[in-house]
């Protein structure tokens, strides 16, 4: 009894890819500068957002929660991987894992519905331009992120426990950077019909439905602005909408493609590269995608440097 329970507490090795050090070397320094640009880039949006007061709608505030969620998201995973790539042993605790591999399920369930709620915003903007206050008022939208984040806690809750209860049989060995479901699920010895059901079903509640509720809304977004005559107007509702658009693509894609597929029709390789894109690259791709077609986010950064600059003079 006592060995068993030693062994299901024991070190987890994360093995990446171990049997290749020259990827490793690359990966490492990528990973660490799209880090760097993801701290960057997400800490400004959420300055920028709080500090312009013509930024207090809510789509900013939908961003800046978006960005605090990638901030969150990628801390919870990238130190870890940089110290298992730099250093000599790739292992990582028990409790390290359970927690990377719990706030790797809560944000990322966050995150489908918070992109979710913001196409919703977007339908209410370029739809209901008029009511948009009015439908769009703080404290509903304070409810809707309320309850993004509280169903990306339950799932998580959910998942984490069925599949750590799982028997590993002294397998240690995660054959990925980090600790996530599929990787874990493959360390079990016994297989589960309830753990896959569930991840299915979980699947659909998380991932099927909050797309299809973004592809409505943008068709019906699409039938409104073939209506408009402005074209100034016309160009910033594409602007805004196209960010959103692209920023729900790469994370929808890559997180569907993953999660809904048979495990065992996904290749080790093509799972950790799939693993790398949507744990560094998509959280560091958001704010750049934000920011570079949005003329609003960089009036209100020059501004707010321009406000700096002259109080440093006087």
């Amino acid at each position: 009894m006592n060995t068993n329970n030693r062994s299901a507490t024991a070190d987890f090795i994360l093995l990446g890819f171990s049997n290749q050090p020259q990827v490793e070397h690359i990966i490492s320094g990528v990973v660490f500068v799209f880090y760097i640009v993801t701290l960057v880039g997400n800490t400004t949006i959420i300055l920028v957002s709080n500090l312009d007061s013509q930024l207090h709608t809510p789509m900013y505030f939908f961003l800046s929660n978006l960005s605090f969620l990638d901030l969150c998201y990628a801390t919870s995973i990238i130190p870890q991987m940089l110290v298992n790539l730099w250093g000599p042993t790739k292992s990582i605790t028990y409790g390290g894992c359970v927690l990377q591999f719990f706030f790797a399920l809560d944000f990322g369930a966050t995150e489908c519905l918070l992109l979710a709620v913001m196409a919703y915003d977007r339908y209410a903007a370029v739809c209901q331009p008029l009511y948009y206050t009015i439908v769009m008022h703080p404290q509903l939208c304070q409810k809707m992120v309320l309850t993004a984040w509280l169903g990306g806690l339950g799932s998580a809750l959910i998942l984490c426990s069925l599949t750590l209860k799982l028997p590993r049989c002294g397998h240690r060995e995660v054959n990925n950077f980090i600790c996530e479901m599929p990787a874990l699920l493959k360390l079990a010895c016994v297989y589960s019909k309830v753990i896959e059901v569930i991840v299915y079903a979980l699947g659909v509640i998380f991932l099927l439905v909050p797309l299809s509720l973004i592809l409505i809304s943008y068709t019906i977004i699409t039938q409104a602005v073939m209506r408009i005559k402005s074209t100034a107007r016309w160009r910033k509702v594409l602007n805004t909408c196209g960010s959103h658009l692209t920023v729900v693509t790469l994370f929808y894609g890559t997180i569907i493609y993953m999660y809904m597929k048979p495990q065992n029709s996904t290749s080790e390789d093509e799972g950790k590269f799939l693993t790398l894109f949507y744990t560094i690259v998509t959280p560091t791709l958001n704010p750049l995608i934000y920011t570079l077609r949005n003329k609003d986010v960089k009036n209100a950064v020059k501004r707010i440097l321009y406000v700096r600059k002259c109080s440093a003079k006087s």
